[in-house]
């Protein structure tokens, strides 16, 4: 079906045909669906009729081949022109088969993995009959006290936008019509929805629109220019109107400045979330807001459907926003072969045998390992097999490793860190202790530690946050580590052993009690599936930790936001732990971070040396080299990802202290170097100016080459125009 035949069906529909289409309902509305017709609580009240539901065009939750056939046929049969639904799901990071969260996929700075990890999260889903997943998120963030940190790669605009990219290749391939082991990709929030004042989730964004050019829009720019086929709203305010009614940002910034003719969906609830933002008096002002500002598909509440056709009576609304907007939505369908396929890759037979693949959970064990970073070791790690090992604390034996946004992901299916280590020693080497639970501890569960451990070599503490307490609305005013586990930590030092902190988290945290109180660190967030599996092969040196931060650890929450690419003052602050008075500073702690961006420590040591740039000027028409050589001085093989950053020394407006502007990961066996050279174009020097222009400044620069954001080698260079 070619454009003129869908515009023909466009004039072939109906106005209630055509408003339904702009209607998202969850799978319970949908006859086919096995719990069909249970509508119950805030459902119940949404006002929908079974008119409404045989028109809809796209369902949100529904899975599995059979049941989505079943969904889907009884669907046309039941729609007039036989228009099939879109299958839209949230397929984050994992279908079934769940790879760590993206936070942590972001630590990885691997794009060849965070692709191949979409694409098989899309081989999943599509075979189980999804259409679109609401994947990537792309928003960056700054402040770890927000929940879904933990569903971003991070707080740098270039590597977020790294990372977008890769993500919609993995979903999407490159021919979604006949490619129907992908899926359509959804990029959100946009925008700007990370950062909420206080890290509280849904809450103000209140920033300059310079600002949101400059760090907030260049990941959701990324993923389109990769062809990403939809967008979802955010459910913050943008320039003091939310995003879902927000006309400058969707049809000037989004439609008309970015290009995008594709599908703009509201995020569960958003149109109708209008009234208490305040921006719509009611149900009706809510709908014509959001259709003003360009929203094709409303998710989950009933606006449109109930008061877009009186809004046209009333010549509030023009006819042809909802004809552009059903458009829109039907060449979505057309571009994954719908109207030809209504079933698309959803196949029983094949469900069986790609889901949770022996091929796709290797793939998802070694993710999760080059996505752990290791924060300090005090010569205790990598273990050694024949050592007498106590796993003691609340993950020891727990599957709640997969994290928010897992979906389908099954805790019974995950690989607790106490079945990796068996995977590596016999069971007799191994105790195991539960010590505390995340939030609790009895005097009882700490003798029965202190048992475990009396005969150990070395004490792993496997310790960190639910996945409850990360994710949507998982938002902590305090990061720290919960105070039953640190009390766990203290009780376990007084034996004076080796011990191993590994955390299970999903968002940066406060880490004085551990950091300070363990001989070891490793960060492992929520590795999914095959979790434990690497932690083991990490621990044990199977495999070298090569996972570099991709957002702060602040060294306390009253630091928040603390990130490497911040301005500096008119006073800056001098030497690091000078306690000066009139420069910018605290008086109780360091201005710096905990752990910064880009630091990650390995079980080999690197060098760097030699650095070079091939020439002390630049103009528009040329580029710079700039070389490091790079020198695994350790006793084993390891990777390192090196980092390239650039300050500009005087702006028109001020500029960060360091940006990062390229990085290349490395694999160097004990004793090898490697020159690594990086290409520095004027293009890489622009930024958005006082008067939003996007150029770049003549005057002096810096490059700084090194293994993280802090510790760095530099050379200076000047930009003549």
């Amino acid at each position: 079906m070619n454009e003129h035949n869908l515009t023909s069906l466009v004039n072939e529909m109906t106005l209630d045909e055509k408003i339904a289409q702009l209607t998202q309902l969850a799978t319970p509305f949908f006859k086919g669906a096995s719990d069909g017709g249970q509508i119950t609580g805030p459902m119940a009240d949404m006002g929908i009729t079974d008119d409404m539901i045989e028109n809809t065009g796209s369902v949100l939750g529904a899975s599995g081949a059979k049941e989505v056939k079943n969904i889907q046929r009884k669907h046309i049969e039941d729609n007039r022109l036989g228009i099939p639904l879109l299958v839209m799901s949230d397929i984050v990071h994992g279908y079934k088969t769940i790879f760590p969260v993206p936070l942590a996929i972001g630590c990885s700075w691997d794009m060849e993995l965070a692709e191949k990890s979409a694409q098989i999260a899309a081989k999943e889903a599509s075979a189980s009959g999804v259409h679109v997943t609401f994947a990537p998120m792309v928003d960056l963030v700054r402040d770890p006290r927000w929940g879904r940190v933990m569903e971003s790669t991070g707080e740098d605009p270039y590597l977020n936008s790294q990372f977008a990219r890769a993500f919609v290749r993995g979903f999407q391939g490159n021919d979604l019509t006949n490619e129907t082991d992908r899926v359509a990709a959804c990029v959100k929030h946009f925008a700007a929805y990370g950062a909420p004042e206080g890290g509280r989730d849904y809450n103000t964004v209140d920033m300059s629109e310079r600002e949101l050019r400059e760090n907030y829009l260049p990941a959701y720019e990324a993923a389109l220019d990769e062809g990403c086929e939809m967008v979802m709203t955010a459910f913050n305010t943008v320039f003091g109107i939310p995003a879902t009614g927000n006309k400058k940002l969707m049809r000037s910034i989004l439609r008309e400045e970015m290009g995008f003719d594709g599908v703009l969906i509201s995020d569960w609830g958003a149109v109708k979330e209008m009234i208490p933002h305040g921006v719509a008096e009611d149900e009706k002002e809510a709908a014509l807001k959001a259709l003003t500002a360009g929203v094709d598909i409303e998710m989950m509440t009933s606006t449109y459907v109930k008061y877009l056709k009186t809004l046209i009576d009333e010549q509030a609304v023009d006819v042809s926003l909802i004809d552009e907007a059903v458009l829109r939505i039907l060449t979505l369908k057309e571009k994954l072969g719908l109207f030809e396929n209504p079933y698309r890759g959803a196949d029983e037979e094949l469900e069986k045998e790609v889901v949770m693949s022996a091929s796709h959970r290797e793939a998802a064990r070694e993710l999760a390992a080059k996505s752990a970073v290791l924060l300090k070791n005090e010569g205790v790690l990598p273990l050694k097999k024949e050592q007498k090992i106590a796993l003691i604390g609340p993950f020891a034996e727990n599957g709640d490793i997969l994290g928010p946004w897992s979906w389908l992901g099954s805790k019974e299916d995950a690989v607790t860190v106490k079945e990796g280590f068996l995977q590596k020693i016999d069971p007799s080497q191994l105790t195991v202790a539960k010590g505390s639970d995340t939030e609790a501890i009895t005097e009882e569960q700490i003798q029965e530690a202190l048992e475990a451990a009396k005969d150990a070599d070395v004490i792993v503490l496997a310790l960190g946050e639910d996945s409850e307490m990360s994710g949507e609305a998982g938002c902590r005013a305090d990061i720290k580590l919960l105070g039953a586990q640190l009390e766990l930590i203290q009780r376990i030092k007084e034996l004076g052993k080796q011990t191993v902190s590994v955390l299970f988290n999903g968002r940066p945290l406060d880490l004085h009690g551990v950091w300070d109180e363990t001989d070891a660190v490793l960060e492992a967030w929520y590795p999914g599936t095959e979790g434990g599996a690497a932690v083991a092969d990490i621990l044990y040196g199977d495999q070298n930790p090569s996972g570099r931060l991709t957002m702060s650890f602040p060294y306390s929450s009253g630091q928040i936001p603390v990130y490497y690419n911040h301005f500096n003052t008119g006073r800056p602050k001098g030497a690091p732990d000078a306690q000066e008075r009139y420069v910018s500073q605290y008086l109780d702690i360091p201005n710096s971070p905990l752990f910064p961006f880009g630091f990650g420590l390995s079980y080999t040591e690197f060098t760097y040396s030699s650095m070079t740039i091939s020439s002390g000027k630049m103009t528009c028409d040329d580029s710079l080299e700039i070389s490091v050589t790079v020198t695994n001085t350790g006793r084993v093989a390891g990777e390192e990802v090196v980092q390239l950053y650039v300050r500009d020394v005087s702006g028109e407006v001020v500029r960060p202290l360091k940006e990062l502007k390229g990085f290349e990961k490395i694999s160097l066996q004990p004793g090898e170097s490697k020159e690594v050279t990086f290409t520095l174009t004027e293009e890489k020097l622009r930024y958005h100016h006082s008067d939003l222009s996007f150029t770049s400044d003549p005057g002096t620069f810096i490059a700084y080459i090194g293994g993280n954001s802090k510790e760095v080698m530099e050379k200076s260079f000047t930009l003549e125009k």
